[in-house]
């Protein structure tokens, strides 16, 4: 089995523990984004559990698709790479995404990334909270 696609399964069907509560991440949702096509995201941790100061969610962008250029003006990004490939391009820059990479997108800089022809599975966590 492919390490990568392992990793990626067992944060999606693994689960989210806090001090008050276990959710089972199989049980939320893979809900369509509101603005890009072809891109799928499952919120592991929300705001509300960290007291706005961090949320954490699982990306999926579908093969060829894209997050358009956008920005976070409050937030800080990072991005780990779990499954697939493919660029983001932050602030102009190119950079190669395979799984094991992790990128830094700081606040209020605009960003886009795309997924090669085998997609691309990416674990989003943002300072503060994006949701």
């Amino acid at each position: 089995m492919d390490h990568a696609l392992h990793y990626g399964e067992c944060l999606a069907n693994g689960a989210v523990e806090t001090l008050h509560a276990r959710v089972d991440a199989e049980g939320i949702p893979w809900s369509p984004h509101p603005v890009y096509a072809g891109v799928w995201v499952k919120h592991l941790v929300c705001g509300a559990e960290t007291g706005g100061r961090a949320s954490c969610h699982l990306v999926r962008v579908e093969p060829g698709c894209s997050l358009a250029s956008h920005v976070h003006e409050q937030q800080l990004e990072l991005h780990e790479v779990v499954v697939g490939s493919g660029q983001a391009l932050v602030q102009g820059k190119a950079m190669a995404y395979a799984p094991g990479v992790v990128a830094v997108i700081p606040q209020g800089v605009h960003h886009e990334v795309l997924a090669s022809a085998d997609g691309l599975w990416l674990r989003a966590t943002f300072a503060p909270a994006l949701k």
